[in-house]
Protein backbone atom coordinates (compact mmCIF):
# COMPACT_ATOMS: atom_id res chain seq x y z
CA UNK A 1 0.00 0.00 0.00
CA UNK A 2 2.67 2.30 0.98
CA UNK A 3 3.87 2.25 -2.60
CA UNK A 4 0.15 3.23 -4.01
CA UNK A 5 0.19 6.13 -1.41
CA UNK A 6 3.59 7.23 -3.30
CA UNK A 7 2.42 6.83 -6.74
CA UNK A 8 -0.34 8.93 -5.70
CA UNK A 9 1.54 11.43 -3.96
CA UNK A 10 3.72 12.05 -6.90
CA UNK A 11 0.86 12.63 -9.38
CA UNK A 12 -0.45 14.95 -7.03
CA UNK A 13 2.93 16.84 -6.80
CA UNK A 14 2.66 17.37 -10.69
CA UNK A 15 -1.06 18.41 -9.49
CA UNK A 16 0.06 20.81 -8.08
CA UNK A 17 3.07 21.94 -9.86
CA UNK A 18 1.04 22.76 -12.67
CA UNK A 19 -1.35 24.18 -10.96
CA UNK A 20 1.11 26.61 -9.31
CA UNK A 21 2.13 27.79 -12.83
CA UNK A 22 -1.45 28.19 -13.91
CA UNK A 23 -1.96 30.59 -10.77
CA UNK A 24 0.28 33.18 -12.43
CA UNK A 25 2.20 34.05 -8.98
CA UNK A 26 -0.76 32.99 -6.76
CA UNK A 27 -3.02 35.80 -8.44
CA UNK A 28 -5.63 33.54 -9.94
CA UNK A 29 -7.68 31.98 -6.96
CA UNK A 30 -8.82 28.10 -8.34
CA UNK A 31 -5.50 27.60 -9.40
CA UNK A 32 -4.12 28.64 -6.12
CA UNK A 33 -6.71 26.73 -4.34
CA UNK A 34 -6.24 23.17 -6.65
CA UNK A 35 -2.56 23.85 -5.67
CA UNK A 36 -2.44 24.23 -1.76
CA UNK A 37 -5.30 21.41 -1.38
CA UNK A 38 -3.31 18.99 -3.83
CA UNK A 39 0.17 19.77 -2.26
CA UNK A 40 -1.36 19.09 1.01
CA UNK A 41 -1.93 15.58 -0.65
CA UNK A 42 0.78 14.90 -1.65
CA UNK A 43 2.88 15.94 1.48
CA UNK A 44 0.14 13.57 3.66
CA UNK A 45 0.36 10.73 1.03
CA UNK A 46 3.89 10.69 0.75
CA UNK A 47 4.29 11.06 5.05
CA UNK A 48 2.12 7.82 4.91
CA UNK A 49 4.59 6.43 2.27
CA UNK A 50 7.07 6.85 4.68
CA UNK A 51 5.81 4.66 7.81
CA UNK A 52 6.86 2.19 5.74
CA UNK A 53 9.50 3.00 3.08
CA UNK A 54 13.23 4.25 3.85
CA UNK A 55 13.36 7.91 3.52
CA UNK A 56 15.99 8.01 0.57
CA UNK A 57 13.80 5.82 -1.94
CA UNK A 58 10.38 7.49 -0.84
CA UNK A 59 11.57 11.14 -0.86
CA UNK A 60 13.80 10.05 -4.39
CA UNK A 61 10.66 8.46 -6.15
CA UNK A 62 8.06 11.15 -5.10
CA UNK A 63 10.38 14.08 -6.42
CA UNK A 64 11.22 11.90 -9.70
CA UNK A 65 7.77 11.41 -10.67
CA UNK A 66 6.72 15.23 -9.82
CA UNK A 67 9.91 16.14 -11.82
CA UNK A 68 9.22 13.99 -14.85
CA UNK A 69 5.48 14.92 -15.06
CA UNK A 70 6.33 17.83 -14.93
CA UNK A 71 8.16 18.27 -17.57
CA UNK A 72 5.52 16.32 -20.06
CA UNK A 73 2.74 18.29 -18.70
CA UNK A 74 5.80 21.46 -19.85
CA UNK A 75 6.08 19.94 -22.86
CA UNK A 76 2.16 18.26 -23.69
CA UNK A 77 0.18 20.93 -22.37
CA UNK A 78 2.49 24.25 -22.30
CA UNK A 79 4.40 24.18 -25.40
CA UNK A 80 7.74 23.84 -23.89
CA UNK A 81 10.63 23.31 -25.99
CA UNK A 82 11.86 19.70 -26.33
CA UNK A 83 14.88 18.46 -27.63
CA UNK A 84 17.04 15.47 -27.29
CA UNK A 85 19.26 17.12 -24.05
CA UNK A 86 15.67 17.11 -22.30
CA UNK A 87 14.47 14.06 -23.75
CA UNK A 88 18.01 12.15 -22.31
CA UNK A 89 17.67 14.40 -18.82
CA UNK A 90 14.38 12.83 -18.65
CA UNK A 91 15.51 9.51 -19.40
CA UNK A 92 18.10 9.64 -16.87
CA UNK A 93 15.60 10.48 -14.24
CA UNK A 94 13.08 7.63 -15.57
CA UNK A 95 16.07 5.35 -15.05
CA UNK A 96 17.12 6.12 -11.56
CA UNK A 97 13.83 6.03 -10.26
CA UNK A 98 13.57 2.10 -11.77
CA UNK A 99 16.82 1.40 -10.03
CA UNK A 100 15.73 2.86 -6.97
CA UNK A 101 12.59 1.15 -6.86
CA UNK A 102 14.42 -2.58 -8.10
CA UNK A 103 16.74 -1.84 -5.20
CA UNK A 104 14.40 -0.90 -2.46
CA UNK A 105 13.66 -3.95 -0.03
CA UNK A 106 9.81 -2.82 0.64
Amino acid sequence: MAWIYLLVAGILEIVWAFAMKQSHGFTRLVPTVVMLVSMVGSFGLLALSMRVLPLGTAYMIWTGIGAVGAFLVGVTLLGEAINPMRIAAALLVVSGLVLMKLSASS
